[in-house]
């Protein structure tokens, strides 16, 4: 039996034109937009850097403010490799206070994409040494949540310092993701009180390649090791797709970008066996019946849909009203 849905949200890359950047980030903004008018609870910005999607969701994240009232924004996620914690806890809690306290931003360490290929010009000095580990989440969970970063503080001249990150924004702390992928990582997230995201990945560390019982057993240690127990909140973010109002021209793209992608779910792939979940194309009718059927599904009541990298702007509009109008009454969200 699943979870009545409680928050529904959707996620985007946010891709754009090298040749017209300003257009495909206007485009994320009236999708955001859109998102609030439909009653959508939450809007999430994918993380890219040196591609064309959105290198900067935080300040993106800045203006949606500007232009919401009501909606969560979130990031899924923000990999702390390329940050700063002490600099990015000052631009999250800066976003967080414009935004009313709506700020959720997801999390997650590691050493950068092409590490070797941008390492020079991200820590030219410094490289050989970065802490890539969970430690460096820490360090942000400590600033975000009133840790003193130094051992200052009191006038100095005419000037006033804080030993704590300024501004402190009430309540970020508790609205902290980390997107995990695996066993290790949904425990680690649950021990240091965080939100837990999961996505249509995850690692097949065991005997099993059955996509829904490795998610279901990331929440499920997720939760265990959570202080809020099964409270502890987890959001899913599968690539969902409903065609109820699509033009045939729609759903011929949508189901042929769902078929191109469907053989990597088939096994493991790659050294670090990298599991991808099948994407949901279908009726609204249709995908819910499937989700319920999904056994990491039923354990959630917060979910941030992925729309796909490579659609059109009518393509999203489109996808969203189906998700807020159809799907999530068919998964039990009241609007």
């Amino acid at each position: 039996m699943s979870r009545p849905l409680r928050k529904l949200g959707f996620l985007t890359i946010g891709l754009f034109d090298a040749a017209d950047p300003r257009r495909g980030h206007e485009s994320t903004l009236e999708i955001i937009e859109l998102g609030e008018r439909l009653g959508f609870d939450s809007a999430w910005v994918r993380h890219r850097h040196l591609q064309y999607g959105i290198s900067s969701p935080v300040a993106v994240l800045a203006a949606a403010s500007q232009r919401t009232s009501r909606i969560h924004l979130g990031t899924a996620v923000i990999p702390l490799g390329w940050e700063n914690p002490l600099r990015l806890a000052e631009d999250l809690a800066t976003v967080d206070l414009l935004s009313g306290g709506r700020l959720n931003p997801g999390l997650s360490v590691g050493p950068p994409m092409r590490w070797d290929d941008v390492k020079q010009a991200l820590y030219p000095d410094t490289a050989d040494v970065e802490d890539f580990s969970y430690d460096r989440v820490e360090r942000l969970l400590g600033f975000v949540r009133g840790k003193p970063a130094t051992g200052f503080s009191g006038t100095q001249g005419f000037e006033v310092f804080s030993d704590r990150v300024q501004p402190q924004a009430p309540g970020l702390g508790d609205r902290l993701w980390y997107g995990g992928a695996s066993l290790r990582s949904a425990e680690w997230a649950g021990r240091h009180a965080m939100n837990f995201l999961t996505s249509s990945v995850v690692k097949a560390e065991g005997d099993s390649t059955d996509f829904a019982e490795i998610q279901l057993s990331h929440i499920e240690a997720f939760r265990a090791h959570h202080p809020d127990g099964a409270a502890a909140r987890v959001s899913q973010g599968l690539v969902v797709i409903p065609t109820d109002s699509a033009t045939p021209e729609q759903r011929a793209k949508y189901e042929d970008y769902a078929r191109k992608r469907l053989p990597r779910t088939a096994e493991p792939q790659g050294p670090a066996r990298m599991l991808f979940s099948p994407d949901f194309v279908g009726t609204s009718a249709e995908i819910a019946e499937r989700l319920h059927a999904h056994k990491a599904f039923r354990e959630v009541d917060e979910v941030a849909f992925a729309l796909p990298f490579t659609f059109d702007h009518e393509d999203y509009v489109q996808i969203l009203t189906d998700i807020a109008e159809r799907l999530g009454p068919a998964l039990g969200r009241n609007s």
